[in-house]
């Protein structure tokens, strides 16, 4: 069960809880009351019969609703500790105690290579703010320093790893690599990835996208819009 359906779930059977709690104090009170009113002697006064039907209500209220807490309570405490405790995954799970030194050193580099590729992809919102692309762990591929690659197209890598800034705080910085020998290209949004290839694809000579390739995309597509819209009036 995913967390959303996990959450509404909880919220349900919570407010499920409250509502029967709530009904039994009104049904238990609504039986004292008419239990009282009928039965009372008719020689009693009216505020009489109404005093005495209010505290019998009250008394019959508080008494189904205390019945109704033999079942309610461990409902309660099932929704408490539902709300409380993390269900474990089964999809992920420790590899076995290892027997030797090598095994537990094969286990924290492999460890670490998955954490280096969870790191990336968590990073990776800084420039690819979708969910199925970049941001998908199991494309990056991890390495034991921490570094972890996202292959984009044959010959085309995206490197990932974490540098210190200014302030001494870790902060992830990604870098376009090419087995061209070509020097690796600092990339701060997706879309210098795909000016990076489209330059490729088209036999170009690859460059960082300035602000000027950005204006020429946007008079292109201004320009196809047009044509397009001229067409249709016709």
């Amino acid at each position: 069960m995913n967390r959303a359906v996990r959450r509404a779930a909880i919220t349900v059977a919570d407010a499920v809880t409250e509502g029967l709690d709530m009904t039994t104090v009104l049904i238990g009170g609504a039986i004292g009351a008419w239990a009282g009113y009928t039965y009372y002697p008719d020689t009693w006064s009216g505020d009489w019969r109404l005093a005495a039907t209010g505290a019998v209500a009250v008394v019959a209220a508080v008494a189904v609703n205390g019945m109704a807490d033999l079942f309610l309570t461990p409902l309660r405490r099932l929704v408490t500790k539902a709300r409380h405790n993390r269900p474990q995954s089964s999809s992920h799970t420790a590899p076995n105690a290892p027997a030797t030194l090598d095994e537990g050193l094969a286990q924290v580099t492999a460890a670490t290579e998955d954490d280096a590729a969870a790191r990336a992809a968590s990073a990776a919102w800084r420039i690819d703010q979708g969910e199925n692309f970049l941001r998908d762990e199991d494309r990056w591929r991890g390495y034991e320093d921490g570094e972890a690659s996202f292959f984009l197209a044959p010959g085309v890598w995206l490197h990932y790893r974490s540098d210190k800034n200014k302030y001494g705080n870790s902060e992830p910085c990604f870098t376009l690599l090419t087995g061209d020998g070509d020097e690796p290209v600092a990339i701060t949004s997706i879309d210098q990835i795909r000016h990076h290839l489209t330059a490729r694809a088209a036999g170009l000579p690859v460059a960082p996208a300035t602000a000027d390739d950005v204006s020429e995309d946007r008079d292109e597509r201004d320009l196809l819009i047009e044509d397009l819209t001229g067409l249709h009036a016709n």
